[in-house]
């Protein structure tokens, strides 16, 4: 029983009686960027949403946010295959939401991998409807669990970010009914999510927020959807056409283009008070799943968990996708004396990726710190960078800089008028940008004192980050002046991007205060400014610390080499130009391998990238962002423990094999002119083969696919139990997955899968079911089951498919 057939619909009519037209509308426009408006004569406190796909950030930016839980990306749940680790993930998430006080998520991403270049690739499942679907139920099934909303987003469309706010996406009935709107169906249907997203694009014509055909006619009517349409942060330009289409709710607040213009609105007969009064029934329907209603008890949920970072270390490891192997994995620890970790991810390690999915953590484990702990005391680590690819540096830490006038860690901020007089001044921890800063009329300038603890000698990195003119002082130098502007004036693209510039300066080790002077830039459209400051140790030229590296390696038992990207090239509000990785990454693989053929290869990316060198490994694996228990995670999969991650997305050889690349709109508009063909299928229908194919990964031990039986037809469904058995030494995991093989030139399609486990030279049984829905063709009469004869395959990928049988007919 879902928990919206629990809400007492007379107890929310006798609380919408009660309220005013104006207590109404003001209800349907947030109070403020994260919160909704209390309306005491309702008995309605305030509701707090946050961002959550990598975990809940709270309801604040900068140097004001709570630290969270930080969860492996998205596409790493996604890996593991299995819909009841995709509901552990939501129910963990929805406790740590419950207890930070956010009533509401704004998770799961079910837009589809259309191209890898997306920029929330990371933050998205996968490239098929139906893994993303079973990941997206079982997640929204655990958040809602725990009496906190997940919402779905974003409908739908939004599979790329180059011109997101502005595009129109234009998708054939065929497709959008097949391939893009299928997760957000089942999780309005089969998980009964309590909120969707609506996106910035337009589909076929018309925003997302306007489109009555895909909020009215779809999602509420055809659908039965009585939850809350919410639009995304400053999605809603208008206010009677986004009122009648379906939409509910109106974020960010207070302004925005509802309030007294819808009330106006309303007034004048241009929109009936009973379309206020669904809203607000809405609202409240939400208000009492989660516990927002007076009198209304909130559901039950468990604390947090006291072993919860040990549950997400497990959530890492099953996502974790072992694409070779040549035997050097798992490592053995008693045959190690000296092991070499090297590369960029190694000392900057990547545990989530960027934009308005980025939680502030309570802790990250480290590749290093976790190696140390499963290798033990009696195998030497060495570490080399070898290779600097990053856009940007680190921030600034509390070790390195300090308050001049308190001492604390951080750095003192004075805001000054145009004659140099101080009009205030604060303390500012570390953080990776302050922001919001609010700046009053008078206020010109900001000066950021510091005082820096240099550790070693050579050239030091300082950046500047926010729009403005900018002066760096260092004793002993001379001032290094420069001015960088924000390109837009979007909020968003403020936050998420915003300009910055890498000063150096030669000095000694020791304590030294320097300033910045930041003028910032005032022609933007908001009082507010972002500033941060960022800092990197003396480091080798590139050619000095490639040759380092490659002498570790060759010194060493076994490398582990890590590289991969970060959360400046994986982020929100910008697509990949390339699939390549940054910098000399690919340079150092190769000379790495080179050196010691007994090296392993981590991949720390939360997307594809090209890989020209994956046969010189003895071994790769792919650890995604695995969040804050990434580096144990890795260490646990590199020395034993199952690595049960299969790719949820394709790996391309090369670019000019990618068949849908470009995310780039023409004259506003992008065509999704290759219809259902994305991912594998696509690959299937060309007849490519990729680098590593949609479904693949290895085990530490081997599969032996024995039988399978099929049961039921097309217009019933099928059930599907296949035989296997574990052939090696170990105990496994295995995922089995089911295409079908239409009839006529369409490429095969992926019809369900299921997760085993079985101890060595165990056989074991994997059941798949598969409804009726799933075996159908969208007509323009609705769904109708797909004309014969039809075989279906089973396997290990979408190119490793091992047993094959006639679908059977009707009879």
């Amino acid at each position: 029983m879902t928990r919206r057939q629990t809400v007492d619909e007379a107890d929310l009519t006798r609380r919408l009686d009660a309220m005013s037209l104006k207590e109404k509308v003001t209800l349907l426009t947030g109070g403020d960027a994260w919160t909704l408006t209390p309306v005491v004569a309702a008995g309605l406190a305030s509701l707090a949403l946050s961002d959550g796909p990598a975990g809940p950030r709270g309801t604040a930016f900068g140097d004001a946010v709570t630290p969270s839980l930080l969860f492996p990306s998205p596409t790493s749940l996604s890996a593991a295959w299995d819909e009841e680790t995709a509901y552990e993930a939501g129910r963990l998430m929805g406790l740590k939401a419950r207890q930070m006080g956010i009533h509401v998520l704004l998770t799961p991403t079910v837009n589809l991998h259309r191209s890898p270049l997306g920029g929330r690739h990371f933050e998205s499942y996968s490239e098929d409807p139906l893994l993303t679907a079973r990941t997206a139920v079982g997640f929204v099934k655990g958040v809602q669990s725990t009496g906190v909303a997940a919402t779905v987003k974003h409908f739908v469309g939004n599979d790329s970010e180059t011109e997101r706010t502005t595009y129109d996406a234009r998708i054939d009935e065929k497709t959008l009914r097949e391939t893009y709107l299928p997760p957000f169906e089942a999780a309005v249907k089969e998980a009964g999510a309590w909120m969707v997203m609506a996106a910035y694009n337009a589909v076929n014509g018309t925003t997302m927020t306007e489109n009555e055909k895909l909020l009215n006619g779809l999602l509420k009517e055809e659908w039965g959807f009585d939850g809350v349409v919410v639009s995304d942060w400053q999605a809603t330009g208008s206010t009677e056409a986004s009122a009648l289409a379906g939409l509910d709710l109106v974020m960010p607040g207070p302004d925005g283009p509802w309030g007294t213009a819808l009330l106006a609105a309303v007034e004048d007969g241009r929109v009936t008070e009973a379309v206020i009064d669904d809203k607000v029934r809405r609202v409240l329907r939400l208000a009492a799943r989660v516990g927002a209603l007076d009198g209304v008890d909130a559901p039950e949920a468990a604390p947090v968990p006291g072993d919860v970072r040990s549950r997400i270390r497990e959530l890492a490891v099953r996502g974790s996708v072992l694409l070779r192997n040549d035997g050097l994995l798992p490592l053995r620890p008693d045959a190690l004396r000296k092991v070499a970790l090297i590369g960029p991810n190694a000392v900057r390690f990547a545990a989530q990726g960027g934009g308005s999915a980025h939680v502030i953590p309570e802790r990250v484990v480290t590749p290093l710190e976790g190696l140390r702990r499963a290798l033990g005391d009696g195998v030497e680590i060495t570490v080399h960078q070898g290779a600097f690819p990053h856009a940007r540096l680190l921030p600034l830490e509390g070790g390195t800089a300090t308050d001049p006038v308190t001492g604390e860690p951080g750095v003192r901020l004075e805001y000054r008028s145009a004659d140099g007089t101080v009009l205030s001044e604060e303390h500012k921890a570390p953080a990776a940008n302050w922001f919001p800063l609010l700046l009053a009329d008078e206020v010109a300038e900001l000066f950021v004192r510091t005082r820096l603890m240099l550790r070693e000698s050579g050239v030091h990195r300082l950046s500047v980050v926010g729009p403005g003119h900018i002066t760096l002082h260092v004793p002993g130098h001379a001032p290094q002046t420069l001015e960088q502007l924000q390109e837009d004036d979007d909020i968003v693209s403020l936050a998420l991007r915003p300009p910055a510039h890498t000063f150096t300066f030669p000095a000694g080790r020791g304590e030294t205060e320097i300033l910045v002077r930041f003028r910032p830039q005032r022609h933007l459209p908001y009082p507010i400014t972002l500033l941060g400051l960022g800092y990197d140790t003396p480091r080798g030229t590139d050619e000095e610390e490639l040759d380092a590296a490659v002498a570790a390696a060759a010194a060493a038992d076994t490398v582990i080499l890590m590289v991969g990207s970060d959360a400046d090239t994986e982020t929100e509000s910008v697509d990949r130009a390339t699939l390549a990785l940054r910098g000399r990454q690919n340079e150092l693989v190769e000379r790495v391998c080179a050196a010691n053929p007994r090296t392993a290869v981590v991949v720390n990316a939360g997307a594809p990238f090209l890989l020209p060198w994956a046969d010189r490994p003895a071994a790769l694996l792919w650890s995604w962002f695995p969040g804050q228990e990434g580096g144990d995670a890795i260490a646990d999969v590199l020395t034993g423990a199952e690595p049960g991650g299969r790719l949820p997305t394709t790996f391309p050889a090369a670019e000019a094999d990618v068949p849908v690349l470009s995310t780039r709109p023409v004259d506003g508009t992008l065509e999704y002119s290759e219809a259902d063909l994305i991912g594998y299928r696509a690959y299937a229908a060309r007849d490519t083969t990729p680098l590593f194919p949609f479904g693949h990964g290895l085990s530490y031990t081997t599969w032996d696919y024995q039988d399978f039986v099929v049961t039921g037809d097309m217009e019933r469904g099928l059930s599907i139990r296949v035989t296997l058995r574990n052939t090696g030494t170990r105990a496994g995991r295995e995922v089995v997955q089911a295409y079908l093989d239409p009839a006529g030139d369409e490429p095969h399609r992926l019809i369900g899968f299921a997760a085993v486990e079985a101890a060595a030279s165990e056989a074991v049984i994997a059941t798949i079911t598969v409804p009726a829905r799933a075996l159908t063709v969208w007509s323009a009469a609705g769904p109708v089951p797909r004309s014969g004869p039809h075989r279906l395959r089973v396997g290990r990928s979408a190119a490793d498919l091992r047993l094959a049988a006639a679908v059977p007919r009707a009879s």
